[in-house]
């Protein structure tokens, strides 16, 4: 497809030109500074409004292919993948906990989280599924409801009730995805 095309290569253009850039800052060829990779440079961009650097590199170098992504696409598709993953894997850990709570107030809230990630997991599969068929429109948003809606309210919900640690991870990782998609929206 020539559209896909044309964007493939506008993206590996942008890329070069983000790596050459990048040296520059580093000061050039001979400079001792390590090579900044795709990764690095989103996050040091992502920063400081959205995120510190070293926190969106280890959010999303959960997934060891992290530093090889070859372009801003790809650096999408692989965040918004593991914020399906995470999602996934909180709301197991939530139904854990609800198995084995103790009193009414924790059965309630884990009850409360356990349908709000039931629900966000299904439109998180499509923004993962849009951004890999590099479509982006809509993405955003489901990423920051996933974040706010979800997470965020399982944390006020639980109040002094013990939420399984998977929560806050579930919400970086969703408020990083959402920022590298943007990202791409914008120069990808």
């Amino acid at each position: 497809m020539v559209v896909g095309t044309s964007s493939s290569m506008l993206g590996r253009a942008f890329l070069l030109l983000v790596l050459s850039s990048a040296t520059e800052v580093h000061g050039g060829p001979s400079s001792s500074a390590a090579p900044c990779s795709l990764l690095d440079y989103i996050c040091i961009r992502l920063g400081p409004w959205y995120v510190l650097p070293n926190v969106c590199v280890s959010t999303l170098c959960i997934d060891p292919s992290c530093r090889s992504a070859p372009g801003l696409p790809e650096l999408a598709m692989m965040a918004t993948r593991l914020t399906v993953s995470n999602a996934t894997v909180t709301k197991a850990s939530i139904q854990h906990a609800l198995a084995h709570a103790k009193d009414g107030k924790a059965r309630k809230v884990m009850r409360s989280c356990l349908q709000l990630y039931t629900g966000a997991v299904p439109r998180l599969q499509w923004a993962a599924r849009s951004v890999a068929a590099g479509r982006y429109s809509g993405v955003p948003e489901v990423l920051e409801a996933a974040y706010e809606h979800v997470a965020s309210e399982c944390t006020d919900l639980a109040g002094k009730v013990a939420l399984p640690k998977e929560n806050d991870e579930f919400y970086m990782m969703a408020y990083v995805a959402k920022a590298v998609v943007e990202w791409v929206q914008l120069f990808g």
